[in-house]
């Protein structure tokens, strides 16, 4: 079916359905970036500590991430075929699926400590991210639904309401961290355990208003109704879609992670560093992450459609568009460095000249890595469009695990470049997967009969 749309028009309906995604996903970066300023200004030990925990607690989110965001293609193509009780019945399933993920390994969060011990990191630091855990860890579940829900939204265009609520979610967070972190306006000084508990209730507040909008504007889906009836069919065919996913988002964010665990062993100034560095390097990649959920979508109405044409046409403008903000990125990152290292280091702290120095240096190599990231994270949300997830789970698995961590260990401890060297690694990874991935979306669109 020849597509009726030009690359401009495709480029507004992309932009359109994509920017409140790339809305929504910096407003949930601010809340990380509080988090990181707020407990950088407070003590560098409670910030490497919080990265530590932070990475760790999004691991294990990432990984159960997975059912939520198979309802983003299911749901678009079932609207644009016409399936009403389709729609209802993947994002009831994905409920119960996130719900049982989050149960399941909360045991982890509870022993948290004696695990970042047992992989190698200072004793002080593990401790501090340990009682971060103990309590960060009951806003898993609460944020695995909100996924699952801005999933559903996203998937049938709803995706203004899903930017204001995280917009809010994190003026909250940031209210209660200056609160509760540094025991303003009459609060207690709870530290890093105030930023946890600041994300808990930022979690539950989202998963309330989301439920309400979603019972009061589409009760045509019946979203919550008979909730605890299963609907074994809907659940297999959520789990098959998701497990992958989520996986293949595990692949990848661990590769970062373990970046972060090998960042522990160089030194506590390195891993502040660190995340000082990722979390910059995170805020170009959300852009394109809010794209790619964009093209999810448009891919899975397309199937839906059977417009052959316009899937094609329209993953050239969408990943046109991603490029061209990738190479804005690099720019950006040679260009102003310190400042936007010195950001996140109070001015008195000791350790700031340090910290500075490794930090820049990072952000030196996250340009090379800028157009790379970009591209295999598009190509990921196109492929899931077309429902497309095993195997790029494994193109995902041998690129970041089997070359990119192997690769960080040996240019940064065997060949001794330090925290340099093990960034390069990332670069190795995140490149590997964008060639396989890319062309294996192409390759499925010269195959596909739709």
């Amino acid at each position: 079916m020849k597509s009726a749309l030009t690359n401009r028009q495709h480029a507004r309906a992309i932009l359109l359905l994509g920017l409140p995604l790339v809305g929504s996903h910096l407003a949930q970066f601010a809340v990380q970036v509080t988090d990181t300023v707020m407990l950088g200004w407070y003590d560098v030990d409670a910030l490497a500590a919080q990265v530590l925990g932070g990475t760790f607690f999004f691991v294990t989110f990432i990984m159960g991430s997975g059912f939520a965001l198979a309802v983003m293609p299911a749901v678009a193509e079932a609207a644009a075929s016409g399936e009403g009780p389709q729609v209802r019945r993947v994002t009831r399933m994905a409920l119960w699926l996130s719900l049982i993920f989050g149960v399941l390994v909360m045991p982890v969060f509870i022993f948290a400590e004696a695990l970042l011990l047992a992989i190698g990191q200072d004793a002080q630091i593990a401790a501090l991210a340990g009682a971060y855990l103990e309590i960060a860890g009951w806003g898993l579940i609460p944020a695995l639904l909100v996924m699952v829900l801005r999933s559903y939204l996203a998937g049938l265009e709803r995706t203004q309401i899903v930017l204001w609520i995280v917009v809010v979610a994190a003026v909250l967070n940031g209210l209660l961290n200056y609160a509760l972190i540094f025991g303003n306006w009459g609060a207690p000084e709870l530290g890093i355990r105030g930023a946890a508990i600041a994300s808990v209730v930022m979690q539950v507040a989202s998963l309330a208003a989301l439920v309400a909008y979603a019972a009061l504007v589409t009760p045509e889906h019946a979203i919550f109704r008979r909730l605890w009836r299963p609907d074994w069919e809907a659940f297999r065919g959520i789990f098959a879609l998701g497990w992958p996913i989520g996986l293949t988002l595990l692949a990848e964010v661990g590769l970062f992670s373990a970046t972060a665990i090998m960042m522990g062993w160089i030194g506590t100034v390195q891993l502040a560093a660190h995340g000082i560095a990722i979390q910059l390097a995170s805020l170009s990649f959300l852009i394109h992450l809010g794209l790619a959920n964009a093209a999810t979508i448009r891919a899975g109405q397309a199937l839906g459609r059977g417009d052959e044409a316009e899937l094609r046409r329209g993953a050239l403008v969408v990943i046109a568009i991603s490029v061209t903000i990738a190479l804005a990125a690099v720019l950006i990152f040679v260009s102003v460095p310190q400042i936007l290292v010195g950001l996140f280091i109070g001015p008195q702290d000791p350790v700031r000249p340090a910290v500075l120095a490794a930090g820049v240096a990072l952000l030196y190599v996250a340009a090379l890595f800028q157009v790379a990231d970009a591209g295999q994270v598009m190509a990921l949300g196109l492929l899931r469009g077309l429902r497309d997830t095993k195997v790029p789970m494994i193109f995902a698995a041998v690129s970041y695990w089997l070359i990119g961590v192997p690769a960080s260990y040996v240019l940064g401890f065997s060949l001794g470049l330090g925290g340099v060297g093990i960034w390069l690694g990332l670069v190795i990874g995140l490149l590997v997967a964008w060639i396989t991935m890319m062309t294996r979306f192409w390759r499925r669109t010269v195959r596909i009969t739709i």
